[in-house]
Order: structure tokens, then C-alpha cells, then sequence
């Protein structure tokens, strides 16, 4: 049982005992009587009111028919409240997104809050759970290092006003913006003289910097004398495939050049293979040993990438899904403490892993850490010791419904992690 349901309990018999025990002699005077009388009547009146819940809920989050009367039925805002949800669009299919509103009454008559809603769509999703290759351009050049030129004087490093680090991302040269590898060497090889001046970015702060270029011997074209990328590669996990679209989610938070968080944006999908898992262990989250190739058939485009995840469209499903296997999106109304499971092929199949849901919160605000739990999972504990690298986007399931994905591993214990709701993934996918 819910440990503030149980607390409320113990003060209500409390009180209940105290105002017996007033009323038999103790307190004589009735105007005292009835103050105390009102303060346990206001006590079990909030104690069995979910304001907090209520009022944490943001407007236009994510909502189905079944939800609510769930909702109402576990007297999830309260014994003295009940939900009711209308769409305002009317003309609207249930089988589609639209929109609506829930009014919050107290005693079912008085209303205590109106908050618009997206009326969920009943389409089913293909459940993900495997590992992907995710290769994301970058909006400029990330440096990796500093390297020196072969002239026709012999090696040398480019002069430069300040040293550049790893992770810095450039983003102009001589003013201009560069989005690209490609219109970095065009700008640097079409230089009017062996002076530029670069624009970069470093922890989300512009930065310039002076550098006298130097003269390829090989190509007669100056070079900066920077070894640079425009690309950021990884592994995460695919979360779900719509059925009718084949538009995917996956990984539950954005991707980043892990050193200085470099945005990035649109990219490419592909199938990869799991070669081996470090074990997660106490401040160290292990990881997912994955091999992909970019000369390897593409799956899809990434086409957003945002807090909550990356999203696209696949061209290509096979090896990401089983057809077999979908459910329909559940939102955080869904979501309870208790008994779940996380889809993963850790095991090299797709294969469902116990969980145990700690803490839910409604969330007033769009975050990527939504739900915290812990993994129960005897078999997925061996595997991999708890949550690893790479599982980012799993699949977090609960009574028949996809609700979530994981996010993040706790550091100080593997076998905790944070999950996202499912509905902050679809309405940032919109």
C-alpha cells in the first residue's frame, strides 16, 4: 500500500481519537469543540484530495478514455474527486490524435480545475528493444585534435591565437557559416590570404580565434592544421515503429558529442550487431558493445533530435521489428509504483526484463528523468548487472501498454535507472 495513503490513515484515527477524547469532558467549552471538530473534518477532506497531483499535471498532456476511468476507479486524484474528459474536436475519429479537455470535480459537482488535454490515438506501435547505429551531423566541425602540416619546408603547426580543445565546434570561418566538413575545406582552400578567423563553440559560448593557415605540399591549398569531423556516431536503443507511417523513437534523450554536449542534428539509422556488454558496476555504468558500419544499408533518416529523444522515418524495418509485437502508447496516467518490464536484446533475442517502478511523477514540465526504477530481473542482472550504455530507449511496458523509455543509469547503483514518458516522446515527435 502507498506509504502517504497509509500515513494519512494513522493521523486520521488520530485525530479521530483526540476529538472523542475532547468531546467526553476534557475540552468543556463547545466553541472549542466545533474549531477542533472542523480541523479534523479539513484534515481528512485534504488527505483525500490529490491537489498536488492535480495541479502538477501540465496542460495539453497526453490522455486516453480508458485513463481517466481508471484514474477515477483507483481514486488516483482522490476519494472526493473524479475526472471527466471530453473532445473538443469533435469531428475527430477516436482512432485519431485530437483534442479535448478533463475537468477535475470535487463530490463530482464542483469543478476544481480544467486542463486541455491530447486525446491519445488508439493505433498500435511495434514494440523496438534492439540496438541501433545512429550517425548525427553535426551544425559545424567538431575538433578532435591538433595536427601538424607537411609543407614544402617540412612539418609545421598552424600559428593560432588560442589552442583549441576537443569537442570545440566550429561554426564560421572568416564570418562565414560552415555546416560541414565539405564547406569547411571550401572556405580554408579558397582563402584570399593565410590569415582566418575562426568561429567555434565551446560549452554553448562563442569563441574566435586567429590562425595563420600554412600551404599543403601535396594539395598547394592552406591548411589550419586542425583534425576535424562533422559527425557524432553511437548506439542507443529503438523504442517504438509506428505501424502505419514506420516513423520511430528512440533512445529517450538527445544525442551529444559526450564531451562538450555539441548539438546535433539530422542523421542516418543503421542495423548494428551486439558483439559483447561490460558489465555495469558501481560508478561504472558499463556498456553495450555494438559494431555498425556506415558503408552498410541504411535503415532510416533521423530527421529530430531533441531532449526526449531522436526521431525519423526507417525505410527499412527489417531486423528493428517484429510484426508480431505492438501495443498501444500509454501515458503518464498509465504509469503506476509497481511491477513493469523493459523490452531489450541483450540476451541477442527481443526479451522482456521485470522491473519495479519506484517513483512517478506527473511533471508539470517536459523532463527526460519522468520515472525511476529498479531492475528485479535475475536473468537481465547477469547479463549486464543492471542498466549499460546503450540501453538508452528501451522499451518500458506496464498492463498491456507501452509507457516509457529508459534514459539514464544511476551511477552510485547499476540496477537503478530513470525512465521517460512515452507522451513526452510522441509530442515532441510532433
Amino acid at each position: 500500500m502507498d506509504e502517504p495513503f497509509i500515513k494519512s490513515q494513522k493521523l486520521q484515527r488520530l485525530l479521530l481519537k483526540w476529538s472523542f477524547l475532547l468531546s467526553e469532558g476534557e475540552v468543556k467549552k463547545k466553541g472549542l469543540y466545533l474549531i477542533c471538530l472542523c480541523v479534523l473534518i479539513a484534515v481528512l477532506f485534504i488527505t483525500n484530495i490529490g491537489f498536488k497531483e492535480i495541479f502538477s499535471l501540465p496542460d495539453g498532456f497526453m490522455a486516453t478514455y480508458e485513463e481517466i476511468a481508471s484514474s477515477n476507479q483507483n481514486k488516483k486524484f482522490g476519494s472526493f474527486v473524479s475526472a471527466k474528459m471530453e473532445r473538443t474536436d469533435q469531428s475527430a475519429s477516436s482512432d485519431k490524435a485530437g483534442e479535448g479537455e478533463v475537468v477535475f470535480k470535487l463530490f463530482g459537482i464542483i469543478p476544481i480545475r480544467k486542463v486541455r488535454v491530447i486525446c491519445s490515438s488508439e493505433n498500435e506501435v511495434y514494440i523496438g528493444g534492439v540496438p541501433i547505429g545512429i550517425s548525427i551531423n553535426s551544425s559545424g566541425a567538431i575538433v578532435i585534435n591538433e595536427k601538424v602540416v607537411e609543407t614544402s619546408e617540412g612539418t609545421k603547426e598552424t600559428e593560432k591565437s588560442e589552442k583549441f580543445k576537443e569537442g570545440d565546434l566550429i561554426t564560421a570561418i572568416n564570418g562565414k557559416q560552415i555546416s560541414s566538413l565539405n564547406q569547411l575545406s571550401e572556405q580554408i582552400e579558397n582563402g584570399e590570404s593565410e590569415n582566418f578567423e575562426v568561429t567555434f563553440k565551446r560549452k554553448n559560448k562563442l569563441h574566435t580565434a586567429q590562425i595563420k593557415g600554412v600551404i599543403d605540399k601535396n594539395t598547394g591549398k592552406y591548411k589550419l592544421g586542425l583534425w576535424v569531423r562533422d559527425d557524432v556516431s553511437g548506439i542507443g536503443t529503438l523504442t517504438y515503429v509506428d505501424k502505419n507511417t514506420n516513423s520511430f523513437a528512440a533512445l529517450g534523450h538527445a544525442v551529444t558529442d559526450n564531451e562538450n554536449n555539441v548539438e546535433v542534428g539530422s542523421g542516418k539509422v543503421y542495423g548494428c550487431k551486439l558483439i559483447g556488454i561490460d558489465k555495469g558496476e558501481k560508478n561504472d555504468p558499463g556498456q553495450l558493445k555494438c559494431m555498425f558500419l556506415q558503408t552498410d544499408e541504411e535503415k532510416g533518416d533521423i530527421v529530430k533530435n531533441t531532449k526526449y529523444g531522436v526521431f525519423g522515418q526507417l525505410s527499412n524495418t527489417e531486423g528493428l521489428v517484429d510484426k508480431n509485437l505492438s501495443m498501444r502508447l500509454g501515458g503518464r496516467l498509465s504509469v503506476n509504483p509497481g511491477k513493469a518490464h523493459i523490452i531489450s536484446s541483450v540476451s541477442g533475442i527481443r526479451e522482456e526484463y521485470e522491473i519495479e517502478i519506484i517513483k512517478a511523477s506527473y511533471q508539470s514540465k517536459a523532463d527526460d528523468k519522468s520515472l525511476v526504477f529498479r531492475v528485479k530481473d535475475k536473468r537481465l542482472l547477469a547479463l549486464t548487472g543492471g542498466i549499460v550504455q546503450g540501453m538508452s530507449g528501451s522499451p518500458i511496458v506496464q498492463n498491456g501498454k507501452l509507457v516509457g523509455a529508459v534514459t539514464h543509469v544511476f551511477m552510485s547503483d547499476p540496477t537503478k535507472g530513470y525512465g521517460v514518458y512515452s507522451d513526452w516522446m510522441v509530442e515532441n515527435e510532433c
